[in-house]
């Protein structure tokens, strides 16, 4: 028994769209064939997209619903599960709730009941290719100020042998003799309820009709064959860490004749070591000497792609936060920068000459108080922090 689709991204039954999706990005990213080490990885890749698939899909989802997860599969694999239906109530349905027009179930209905003439020619229309995903990781550097990112993805291509025609140009073509050369076979079986017609797509010819004598060694006759692809993507400076950028038709390649799928890059920014972020804004910790945050003075702030300056008025005190406009991060869709907010920590000394010593004695003395230096003076700095 395979595993019900919401256990398999990890979400409640009344997850909504959005919990959905963001639960696959985050499964996909870690069980994704082309960064995983995990030996089942392409197995669990699988059952993660198909799991969302189905749960994006507010049609698919009610029916999964209802039937549950090993009805629903059956239903699949008979084909009637296509989404035509607007809703219904399987209420006083004598076939289970699987019958009706407007009905969710009503492709499993006309399965049933001689419906869906015609359903295994559509497998010979032109489908777009599969969307794939790869992820890449910048520094904030980049982040700052664009970057041109050249990575590899191993996706599938076109077998260049058949063309993707999955069988030799000179093997010899022949009627499939399961249909017939209809694409479909059709079964008739007596019930409580009378003759039941039901048609499905031939699994002998995969709906095409036609079978070949020989097919392509070089794909085993899939059309297609996995390869290694150098692309490079031009990254806007701004961009934040989990956003996703589309590069069109460098997906997987279609059926039939049918258009590529689309690349989905998943950006990763590392940690810096000396900024923080929050959106637009960089946060940074400055250390000053005890004699700069009494008398004020002017210092130097490092940025991301420089330095600064900031003048640090007399009587700043431990903790207190500067803003440097526009040093921060470049907004992704509009004009200039975030800030920079700069926290001041004040440095207590630890190794002092007698004459530092006796100047601090003084200077505690001189506004009233007795202080111990060992303990009350250097305490209360520290204690600022």
């Amino acid at each position: 028994m395979s595993e019900d689709f919401y256990d398999v991204l990890g979400v409640s039954r009344n997850a909504d769209e959005d919990d959905i999706k963001q639960a696959y990005r985050k499964k996909a990213a870690k069980y994704h064939p082309d960064v995983s080490d995990d030996p089942n990885a392409e197995e669990k890749f699988k059952n993660i997209k198909k799991a969302k698939e189905v749960l994006t899909d507010s049609e698919k989802r009610q029916m999964y619903d209802q039937l549950g997860h090993e009805r629903f599969q059956e239903a699949e694999k008979r084909g009637g599960v296509g989404g035509s239906g607007s809703g219904g109530s399987a209420r006083g349905d004598p076939f289970g709730g699987m019958g009706g027009q407007g009905s969710p179930f009503g492709d499993i209905f006309e399965q049933f009941f001689g419906g869906g003439q015609g359903q295994g020619r559509q497998r010979n229309r032109p489908r777009q290719g599969q969307n794939l995903r790869t992820r890449v990781q910048l520094d904030l550097e980049e982040v700052y100020s664009g970057v041109e990112k050249q990575f590899t993805v191993r996706r599938p291509e076109t077998c260049p042998d058949c063309n993707g025609r999955g069988h030799p140009s000179d093997a010899d073509v022949r009627t499939c003799p399961q249909c017939n050369g209809q694409g479909q076979t059709t079964t008739v079986r007596e019930t409580a309820l009378g003759r039941v017609q039901q048609t499905q797509t031939c699994p002998r010819c995969d709906g095409s009709g036609e079978m070949y004598t020989q097919t392509c060694s070089t794909c085993s006759g899939d059309g297609v064959t996995r390869q290694e692809a150098t692309l490079s993507v031009d990254i806007p400076a701004g961009i934040r860490d989990g956003q996703t950028l589309r590069m069109e038709r460098e997906g997987a390649p279609g059926d039939n004749g049918g258009p590529r799928g689309d690349l989905l890059i998943d950006v990763s920014v590392r940690d810096h070591p000396d900024f923080e972020r929050d959106g637009d804004d960089l946060y940074y910790r400055l250390a000053i000497s005890f004699p700069q945050a009494v008398f004020g003075s002017t210092v130097e702030v490092p940025t991301v792609d420089g330095e600064t300056t900031l003048d640090i008025s007399a009587g700043t005190q431990s903790g207190e936060e500067f803003r440097i406009r526009n040093e921060g991060i470049p907004h992704l869709r509009g004009r200039g920068n975030g800030d920079l907010y700069v926290q001041v920590q004040i440095v207590t000394p630890e190794n002092l000459s007698q004459e530092q010593r006796e100047a601090l004695e003084a200077f505690a003395e001189a506004g009233g108080e007795s202080v111990d230096v060992s303990q009350g003076f250097f305490e209360k700095i520290k204690s600022s922090f």
